[in-house]
């Protein structure tokens, strides 16, 4: 007999950040989305509160107020094992600290894999917690982000303060 696949609800909560409302996303067990202000995406679940949730909004006052530098929620990832293996090599970016996409690409091994890292982090579904802010270009420009550049300054500025 197959066992049968765990389904949670998903349930979402909106967080008002200093730069516009995120839209913080549940399984009942872990994050599995945190939206930004321009985030289109749809699939946000029940309006609700968990745990995952409230300690996610607890960990962003924190981070906000400049208190927190690295975040524990439980999140869940769920993307290719090229993308998860970029998520992961974004964690370990310092508080307050950046790196290229060649510095990324050759942390997973992949010197040559600069533009789908670029794709990577654009689909980095809980970006901020997974710190896809801190990855810019070769040449130190702050190049894309999927919350706009606006967010991006304010929040490297924030790490820098």
């Amino acid at each position: 007999m197959a066992a049968t696949p765990v389904t949670h609800t998903l349930i979402h909560a909106r967080y008002t950040a200093p730069f516009g409302e995120l839209v913080l996303i549940s399984d009942g067990t872990s994050l599995v989305r945190l939206l930004l202000p321009i985030d289109t995406r749809v699939g946000l679940g029940e309006p609700g509160t968990d745990a995952v949730l409230e300690q996610a909004a607890s960990q962003l006052d924190e981070y906000f107020a400049g208190t927190r530098r690295e975040f524990t929620v439980p999140v869940s990832l769920q993307g290719t094992e090229f993308q998860l293996r970029v998520w992961a090599a974004l964690r370990d970016i310092g508080y307050g600290r950046t790196a290229s996409y060649a510095d990324i690409a050759k942390a997973i091994g992949q010197p040559t894999a600069v533009r789908a890292i670029g794709g990577a982090n654009h689909r980095n579904p809980v970006p901020i917690i997974v710190p896809c802010h801190r990855v810019i270009g070769a040449d130190g420009s702050l190049v894309g982000y999927g919350g706009g550049l606006d967010v991006k300054i304010f929040l490297l500025d924030l790490e820098q303060s």
